[in-house]
């Protein structure tokens, strides 16, 4: 096996744009965001669609996967960063050099709607990708948040870990709206509190991401098996109880509860309860009916801030009752 080397100072990080091209429509955000990193000591490489626009993607699809490669193939950029997600990662996923990676593999970074990319380069080389902060979406927001953020991120894909390795919980989060070419201020703060659903300790592999868009390669050769004992983690945003109540029953649907031996659910970034009162995780809780399960909901890797960064693939502890994920495994191995 061999070892990705972390990230250091004098680094680049390679930026690319699968699907919104938010560096377009925020350029504000995305010369902040940019800012925040270069003051951390790294190099910053632009994809070739940055600042470009093709109304609501970034670019045609062979275009999207060609900025991808472009980053995939140069040796000189150890990380790959999405810019934001969007709607159509989905589309690259034919297009990507999944064998350049293989030969060259490296830290790929995002959230949202690249949960596709992410989980289709896991599926086809087995290379753990990275849940965690987008450039403009989370290196553009203000402090305090940027800074939570960015110690998580350093915390895992710089500094040396020792094993097991529990996840920080963040004391404060938001999920407050402030226009991204307008904002001039820090957003609001509130105490945070995960929730235990069900209490237990498992361990397992950690799998999952972005619920609605692993809807979008479910049963493709792009979306991994979901194995025994798995731990799952989602998230989503935006969305109402209709909705999800739909997502969390296709998962029951296609038996992945009977599998799984843990769930971690994310925060769900303004969520609308249809005037029902109801969480996220209590329209799960009916989903799930007797099936009981450690389940921690309200967990910090989504489209709050801050945002956690975790590894998928990785062997993780989750201790549901006292609300702890730990990384048992080294993770960057290949």
């Amino acid at each position: 096996m061999s070892k990705i080397q972390k990230l250091k100072q004098g680094d680049t990080i390679g930026i690319f744009s699968p699907s919104s091209p938010i560096t377009c429509f925020c350029p504000k955000r995305f010369k902040r965001g940019k800012k925040y990193l270069e003051s951390k000591g790294f190099k910053i490489l632009e994809g070739n669609l940055t600042g470009k626009s093709d109304f609501y993607r970034s670019g045609s699809i062979r275009e999207r996967a060609e900025e991808l490669n472009a980053l995939i193939r140069n040796s000189e950029v150890k990380c790959i960063m999405s810019t934001i997600g969007g709607m159509n990662s989905n589309s690259l996923l034919p297009y990507i050099d999944y064998e350049a990676f293989k030969k060259n593999p490296k830290i790929i970074i995002g959230y949202s709607d690249v949960t596709a990319i992410l989980l289709g380069i896991y599926a086809k080389t087995g290379i753990k990708p990275y849940y965690g902060p987008a450039l403009v979406a989370s290196f553009g927001e203000f402090p305090p948040f940027v800074d939570y953020t960015y110690e998580y991120f350093k915390e895992l894909l710089v500094q040396e870990t020792q094993f097991p390795y529990t996840l920080k919980t963040p004391s404060v989060w938001t999920e407050e709206f402030i226009d991204w070419e307008t904002q001039d201020r820090a957003k609001e703060q509130i105490e945070n509190q995960l929730v235990t659903v069900y209490g237990g300790t498992v361990r397992g592999r950690l799998i999952g991401g972005n619920l609605n868009t692993m809807q979008g390669i479910w049963g493709s050769e792009y979306m991994p098996e979901i194995k025994e004992g798995d731990i799952l983690f989602i998230e989503d945003s935006l969305k109402d109880c209709a909705t999800i109540e739909r997502s969390f029953s296709l998962l029951k649907l296609n038996g992945v509860f009977d599998k799984v031996s843990g769930i971690i659910l994310g925060k769900h970034e303004l969520f609308n309860n249809c005037k029902t009162g109801r969480k996220p995780y209590e329209i799960l809780l009916e989903v799930l009916g007797d099936k009981k399960l450690p389940f921690i909901a309200e967990f910090d890797c989504c489209h709050t801030h801050p945002m956690l960064t975790l590894p998928i693939g990785c062997e993780i502890e989750l201790d549901a009752t006292n609300k702890k994920v730990s990384i048992i495994e080294e993770y960057m191995l290949t």
